[in-house]
């Protein structure tokens, strides 16, 4: 391997593991869309300020993935968030109101009241889980844009990637899109069960409910993955030949897993590791560790995925418009002098990592109890 293609395989799996951190943090996301189960006003308080002790560290790491992509794979950043800007404006909605209802939820003066708040955040749970899960899908299934850097010296339209009217919206339709965003949806509720159980003090009825909510939701979350893992062995892709042309594959997905064994064996850690604290949570009531199996669990599955998707010259953005217009790792990433200044800057990521562990730890420092709502130092 060329020293390029070192740096290149390096900022991939920089990607991986943001995209591995952010999905397991989407259990905030997963337990706002749980709200409407709370039976009284102090369970649905509880499951708010439980919440809103982490949500910032999800827009973090959302905020930093995107960061990543820009610096080591701009035309992605450019064909993906420039073109598909009504899938990518929804989901960045979604999530504004988030930080708007922790914020305005209980302020004095809040007119709306927070029923309105809450409506907002189970709104950002739901689609914001699902149309993640859209985009993620799209690394694998393809998305309706092509390419062209001449472009760039059209002076009526100077646009390197160009998309189908619809902008990102047509992903949508692709039932085998919203499988996975489904899937992710059920995910982050299986989590959000594990952590309410770690998180909230108690073993009665509301730590009861959680249990079964995490053996429900883990138990769709299982049928679901494992349907969008069959359709994904057995899809066709591409893969781009040392002349850079692309190639159709079939069973792309399948021949890179099997060709990269370490992955295999990383896929099945994680699937074992995630329905372990899945199911033990539901029928252990005295095990609280769940959200931490089912956390790293998610986090390996999310970055085989994502390995599968871009290692061994696969078109990790494929075009079902034109095929040579697909992206790669090989062929979108920024200039060698840049991987390697922006690998110094790299560095940083560790620190992204000890400073959610760190702001984790702190905020689990006194876990929630029923009894100490109000010396809660800020109440969302």
């Amino acid at each position: 391997m060329t020293e390029l293609e070192i740096l290149q395989a390096y900022w991939w799996l920089l990607i991986a593991v943001l995209g591995s951190a952010l999905v397991f943090l989407l259990f905030v996301q997963g337990g706002q869309s749980m709200l409407w189960q709370a039976r009284t006003q102090t369970e649905r308080q509880l499951m708010v300020n439980s919440l809103g002790r982490k949500w910032e560290l999800t827009f973090t790491t959302l905020v930093v993935f995107g960061g990543a992509f820009f610096a080591s794979f701009p035309l992605f950043y450019s064909t993906s968030f420039g073109g598909a800007y009504w899938l990518w404006m929804l989901i960045l909605v979604s999530f504004v109101v988030q930080a708007v209802s922790y914020e305005y939820r209980r302020k004095s003066g809040n007119v709306y009241g927070t029923r309105v708040y809450d409506s907002l955040l189970m709104f950002n749970g739901l689609f914001g889980c699902v149309m993640l899960g859209v985009a993620v899908a799209m690394m694998f299934f393809g998305a309706e844009f092509t390419v062209a850097k001449g472009n760039i010296l059209d002076g009526s339209n100077p646009v390197i990637s160009r998309w189908a009217p619809t902008h990102g919206l047509e992903a949508m339709a692709d039932w085998r899109n919203l499988l996975l965003g489904v899937a992710v949806f059920f995910l982050a509720r299986a989590q959000a069960a594990m952590y309410f159980v770690n998180n909230i003090c108690g073993d009665g009825a509301f730590a009861t409910r959680m249990r079964r909510a995490a053996g429900v939701n883990g138990a769709v979350f299982a049928l679901l993955f494992v349907a969008f893992l069959l359709v994904l062995m057995f899809a066709s892709g591409l893969r781009q030949g040392a002349d850079g042309i692309f190639v159709a594959e079939q069973n792309i997905y399948l021949h890179n897993l099997l060709g990269m064994w370490w992955a295999a064996v990383l896929l099945l850690a994680g699937v074992v590791m995630a329905l372990y604290g899945i199911f033990r949570t539901a029928f252990d009531r005295r095990w609280r560790a769940g959200i931490w199996f089912g956390g790293t669990g998610t986090a390996l599955v999310v970055m085989v995925l994502f390995f599968l998707a871009g290692y061994r010259s696969t078109a990790y953005y494929p075009s079902v418009l034109d095929a040579q217009s697909s992206l790669s790792i090989a062929n979108s990433s920024s200039s060698l002098f840049t991987l390697k200044v922006m690998s110094w800057v790299s560095v940083l990521v560790p620190f992204v990592l000890a400073y959610i562990a760190y702001v984790w730890r702190k905020m689990n420092a006194h876990p929630l109890t029923p009894s100490e709502l109000h010396r809660e130092h800020h109440q969302y």
